[in-house]
């Protein structure tokens, strides 16, 4: 991440398990904005940038660095994965760059912001993901070789390459979908299953006669009373797009892979059971949110009831309603769409 990079990755956890390197720490750095970059960036980006090959997904064993059980960051406790079969998320990505550009990741590989590579919290690394930006429909391919991002509700960092592919630079941010990706078997790395691979379940784009993703007159999207209202996305220090000494070039983005997802909501909640589900859509219908259904879906057989509030334009809005939503107790909140 931007604002946070770990530092290092020691042998131990503590004094009392000194020598231990089955069990690495985690030691994060203070935020770029306090400390100058260790090592400087070429003064441009190189030619040809997106004809940088995604990364291709083969078999690695597990690095002894950077997964441990579990680690803390700033008062949270995060649980590295014990697989990353099947996994797919879905919510905010960021980027990092000049600040950190040639330090070492954790799993101890010097960083390259020209590279197709990316930092995630939970992942285990090495591991390799299809990021798919949702609002362009623009899609590469990283190895997850890094711990971050630990600011706001990101749920992934990316390299400045990988970013300038999703036309993510010029804002920082973008809704993206996270997807691992798995190589078919040991000596067939450039194979990836089609289960692993799959197709982005796309929403069926409204028509320009329907209604707007946020109504006008319905004032911004989260006036709960009590929440701060947030009138800009959550100030990041972890931005680097002002913050490194090397400024974006414009650079034409990568085709689209896919239609983008124009239909994009924040989801409150899941249960079982319906009458759950309404008393929470009531709650925040009663707080002023205008937007708010419940779906219900057949998953494994059995129903699930989906507290959803939208659509959402972009990553600001979503900004806004996860933070008032975590005002609330509301702190599972997290971006779906159809």
């Amino acid at each position: 991440m931007k604002a946070y990079r770990l530092a290092s990755i020691a042998f131990a956890l503590a004094a009392g398990l000194a020598g231990c390197s089955s069990a690495p720490r985690v030691n994060p750095r203070p935020p770029t904005a306090q400390i100058p970059p260790r090592s400087t960036p070429p003064q441009a980006p190189p030619s040809h940038l997106l004809d940088v090959p995604d990364a291709v997904p083969r078999a690695e064993p597990r690095s002894i660095y950077g997964n441990p059980p579990s680690y803390e960051v700033f008062g949270k406790r995060y649980y590295v994965m014990a697989s990353s079969v099947g996994y797919v998320e879905r919510g905010v990505a960021s980027w990092y760059g000049p600040g950190f550009h040639k330090e070492l990741t954790s799993v101890r590989e010097p960083y390259d912001m020209y590279g197709m590579t990316a930092a995630h919290k939970t992942l285990p690394l090495p591991a390799y993901v299809r990021v798919t930006n949702l609002q362009n429909g623009r899609s590469c391919v990283v190895r997850v070789n890094d711990r971050g991002p630990f600011v706001g509700n990101r749920i992934i960092d990316l390299s400045y390459t990988a970013a300038a592919k999703l036309d993510m630079l010029r804002e920082g941010t973008a809704m993206v979908e996270v997807r691992v990706l798995q190589p078919l078997a040991p000596g067939l790395d450039t194979h990836l299953t089609v289960a692993s691979v799959g197709a982005l379940p796309l929403a069926t784009p409204p028509t320009p006669s329907g209604p707007p993703a946020i109504s006008p007159s319905a004032g911004p999207p989260v006036p709960i009373a009590g929440a701060p209202m947030v009138s800009a996305p959550v100030p990041l220090a972890s931005l680097p797009v002002a913050a490194g000494p090397v400024a974006p070039p414009v650079i034409a983005p990568a085709p689209v892979t896919s239609a983008p997802v124009r239909t994009l909501f924040v989801q409150a909640g899941a249960f079982a059971a319906p009458d759950n589900a309404q008393r929470l859509a009531d709650k925040l219908r009663a707080a002023g949110y205008s937007q708010v259904f419940v779906r219900d879906d057949l998953i494994a057989g059995r129903k699930l009831y989906r507290v959803r509030i939208g659509p959402i334009p972009d990553v600001p809005h979503f900004d806004r309603i996860v933070a008032a939503l975590e005002q609330q107790g509301v702190r599972d909140a997290h971006l779906a769409l159809d």
